[in-house]
């Protein structure tokens, strides 16, 4: 999902980019090899900032997925690294032990 999030960033900043150096004013002008009037202009602008702005918040959700994801992986072998170490102590133990608690 961040992958996602940084191709629609650029994507949307590459057109801004283009439409605000290539385009002439009043007239439009051409936008990556297409004619374009100034109406379409403005839109290709509108949705190229919608673009970003999915971008972000896409980027946004996905990094904190990941650090979720990242802080219960280690959560989760925290517990099993202790359950291993509980489960080592118990065989050193041995069944000898347990009769004299009893």
């Amino acid at each position: 999902m961040v992958f996602l999030g940084l191709a629609l960033i650029i994507l949307g900043g590459i057109a801004i980019l283009s439409a605000v150096f290539v385009s002439e004013p009043g007239s439009g002008g051409e936008l990556l090899g297409f004619d374009v009037t100034t109406l379409e202009s403005f839109l290709v602008g509108v949705a190229a900032g919608a673009a970003i702005l999915w971008g972000f918040s896409i980027l946004k959700w996905g990094t904190k997925r990941g650090l979720a994801h990242r802080k219960e992986r280690k959560e989760l072998h925290d517990l099993n690294r202790k359950l291993d170490r509980v489960e080592t102590e118990r065989r050193e133990d041995g069944p000898d032990h347990q009769r004299e608690q009893i």
